[in-house]
Protein backbone atom coordinates (compact mmCIF):
# COMPACT_ATOMS: atom_id res chain seq x y z
CA UNK A 1 0.00 0.00 0.00
CA UNK A 2 1.34 3.36 -0.89
CA UNK A 3 1.42 6.37 1.35
CA UNK A 4 1.34 10.47 0.91
CA UNK A 5 3.50 12.72 2.71
CA UNK A 6 3.56 16.22 2.14
CA UNK A 7 6.10 18.26 3.56
CA UNK A 8 5.19 21.94 3.13
CA UNK A 9 7.11 25.12 4.17
CA UNK A 10 4.86 27.77 2.83
CA UNK A 11 2.62 27.51 -0.57
CA UNK A 12 5.60 27.73 -3.07
CA UNK A 13 7.52 25.24 -1.33
CA UNK A 14 5.82 21.96 -0.62
CA UNK A 15 7.46 18.44 -1.43
CA UNK A 16 5.02 15.60 -2.21
CA UNK A 17 6.55 11.73 -1.49
CA UNK A 18 4.34 8.09 -1.82
CA UNK A 19 6.21 5.57 0.34
CA UNK A 20 6.23 2.10 -0.15
CA UNK A 21 7.79 -0.24 2.26
CA UNK A 22 10.10 -2.33 -0.20
CA UNK A 23 12.05 1.12 -1.22
CA UNK A 24 12.24 2.61 2.05
CA UNK A 25 15.03 1.67 4.70
CA UNK A 26 12.88 1.23 7.40
CA UNK A 27 9.92 -1.01 7.20
CA UNK A 28 8.20 -1.48 10.71
CA UNK A 29 7.13 1.11 12.94
CA UNK A 30 10.27 0.79 15.59
CA UNK A 31 12.77 1.40 12.69
CA UNK A 32 10.70 4.38 11.94
CA UNK A 33 10.92 5.69 15.20
CA UNK A 34 14.77 4.83 15.52
CA UNK A 35 15.15 6.51 12.82
CA UNK A 36 13.29 9.88 13.17
CA UNK A 37 15.16 9.55 17.05
CA UNK A 38 18.48 9.35 15.14
CA UNK A 39 17.82 12.32 13.55
CA UNK A 40 16.30 14.35 15.88
CA UNK A 41 19.55 14.15 17.77
CA UNK A 42 21.53 14.36 14.52
CA UNK A 43 20.32 17.06 13.47
CA UNK A 44 20.45 18.91 17.10
CA UNK A 45 16.64 19.64 17.29
CA UNK A 46 14.94 21.04 20.36
CA UNK A 47 10.69 20.50 21.09
CA UNK A 48 10.24 22.85 24.09
CA UNK A 49 7.03 21.23 26.26
CA UNK A 50 5.58 22.31 29.55
CA UNK A 51 5.56 18.05 30.72
CA UNK A 52 8.75 18.01 28.97
CA UNK A 53 7.79 14.96 26.88
CA UNK A 54 8.05 14.99 22.96
CA UNK A 55 5.48 13.47 20.87
CA UNK A 56 6.15 11.76 17.76
CA UNK A 57 4.35 14.43 15.96
CA UNK A 58 6.44 16.70 17.64
CA UNK A 59 9.96 14.96 16.74
CA UNK A 60 8.89 14.82 13.14
CA UNK A 61 7.51 18.72 12.89
CA UNK A 62 10.92 19.66 14.21
CA UNK A 63 13.17 16.97 12.01
CA UNK A 64 11.42 18.69 8.84
CA UNK A 65 11.98 21.89 10.63
CA UNK A 66 16.08 21.12 11.62
CA UNK A 67 16.50 19.63 7.94
CA UNK A 68 15.36 22.92 6.40
CA UNK A 69 13.02 23.26 3.08
CA UNK A 70 16.62 23.28 1.19
CA UNK A 71 17.48 19.61 2.41
CA UNK A 72 14.36 18.21 0.96
CA UNK A 73 14.87 20.05 -2.28
CA UNK A 74 18.04 18.63 -2.60
CA UNK A 75 18.04 15.36 -1.16
CA UNK A 76 16.08 12.53 -2.13
CA UNK A 77 17.47 9.72 -0.47
CA UNK A 78 16.82 11.64 3.27
CA UNK A 79 14.00 13.28 2.14
CA UNK A 80 12.02 9.98 1.06
CA UNK A 81 13.43 8.43 3.82
CA UNK A 82 11.60 11.20 6.47
CA UNK A 83 8.20 10.48 4.85
CA UNK A 84 8.53 6.92 4.88
CA UNK A 85 9.48 7.16 8.67
CA UNK A 86 6.94 9.58 9.35
CA UNK A 87 3.72 7.58 8.26
CA UNK A 88 4.94 4.55 9.36
CA UNK A 89 5.77 5.64 12.90
CA UNK A 90 2.46 7.91 13.13
CA UNK A 91 0.72 4.61 11.08
CA UNK A 92 -1.11 6.49 8.96
CA UNK A 93 -1.67 6.43 4.88
CA UNK A 94 -1.50 10.56 4.69
CA UNK A 95 0.71 12.78 6.87
CA UNK A 96 1.03 16.61 6.09
CA UNK A 97 4.10 18.19 7.86
CA UNK A 98 3.32 22.17 7.49
CA UNK A 99 6.47 23.64 9.13
CA UNK A 100 5.15 27.33 8.19
CA UNK A 101 1.66 26.96 10.45
CA UNK A 102 3.60 24.30 13.00
CA UNK A 103 1.26 21.19 12.57
CA UNK A 104 1.43 17.81 11.34
CA UNK A 105 -2.08 16.69 10.27
CA UNK A 106 -3.37 13.04 8.82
Amino acid sequence: MERHVVVSFGPSAEFEYLCDHPHAAVGTNDEAWRWLDREFVALECEVVTPTGKVLIADKILAVARCAGERRFATDNDWSNQFACSAVLALKRDFVRVDVAENLVSY
